[in-house]
């Protein structure tokens, strides 16, 4: 599992050439700000060097490569989605915000959110998250190996989602996807797709986020299984 190569305390933390005296936040602020540059990603070692004002190599000193930087970048968004988070006595009320919060938190950030979707940080704000989210499950009786695997599914489905909602498209691409898909919705035969052609006035909803509706059935399908519903 990439992460971090030490902590803070244990690297020296020592000035760079320039007088700079970086530290693992540091490097993320910056590679999070390349990332997310207007233009596209713009992370790379040599231009991280250049926005710390430090020599490149330097990074190598708290993170062993650019997968462990991207892991930790990660991590930090997701203390991003539990900032705030209380869980209160309703464990749907409190599962549904933190599905909304992770999936908001990945329309913030789209450029990090296949990478959130399809891998594990292993670090402190990833299980702090797993920690709330399987207790939840815990304190709607659930016994401890459905709370985990209901979990799993619960987290894989929003982080999917939100994956899908996140991707970035070319300028226009949306609304031109959009314009097809209503042209065609409107002139397909309906003898030969006569399922289609009975519901053709709502077709248009397909265009839209799943997100929503797909986190209300999750909710719903655990009260329905959940010991103490």
């Amino acid at each position: 599992m990439a992460t971090t190569r030490g902590s803070s305390d244990r690297v020296r933390r020592r000035p760079t050439r320039s007088g700079v005296v970086l530290d693992p936040r540091m490097i993320i602020d910056a590679a999070l700000r390349l990332i997310e540059a207007p233009g596209g990603n713009a992370l790379t070692v040599r231009r991280l060097g250049v926005e710390l004002g430090a020599d490149p190599s330097a990074i190598y000193r708290y993170f062993r490569d650019m997968d462990a930087l991207l892991i930790a970048i990660a991590d930090r968004l997701i203390s991003e989605t539990l900032a705030g988070f209380e869980p209160g006595p309703d464990w749907r009320a409190a599962l549904r915000e933190m599905g909304r919060g992770v999936h908001d938190s990945m329309l913030r950030h789209p450029r990090l959110a296949q990478l959130r979707a399809s891998r594990f940080t292993a670090g402190p704000n990833e299980l702090r998250a797993d920690d709330m989210g399987i207790g939840l499950l815990l304190s709607a009786g659930f016994a401890p190996a459905d709370a985990v695997r209901h979990f799993r599914d619960f987290i894989d489905a929003v982080l999917a989602l939100a994956a899908m909602d996140a991707a970035e498209l070319a300028p226009g691409q949306e609304e031109a996807d959009k314009e097809a898909l209503t042209q065609l919705y409107a002139s397909f035969p309906p003898e030969e797709y006569p399922n289609l052609a009975a519901v053709r006035e709502h077709l248009p909803q397909i265009t839209a986020s799943a997100f929503p509706g797909v986190l209300d059935k999750l909710i719903d399908a655990l009260a329905q299984a959940a010991p103490r519903s």
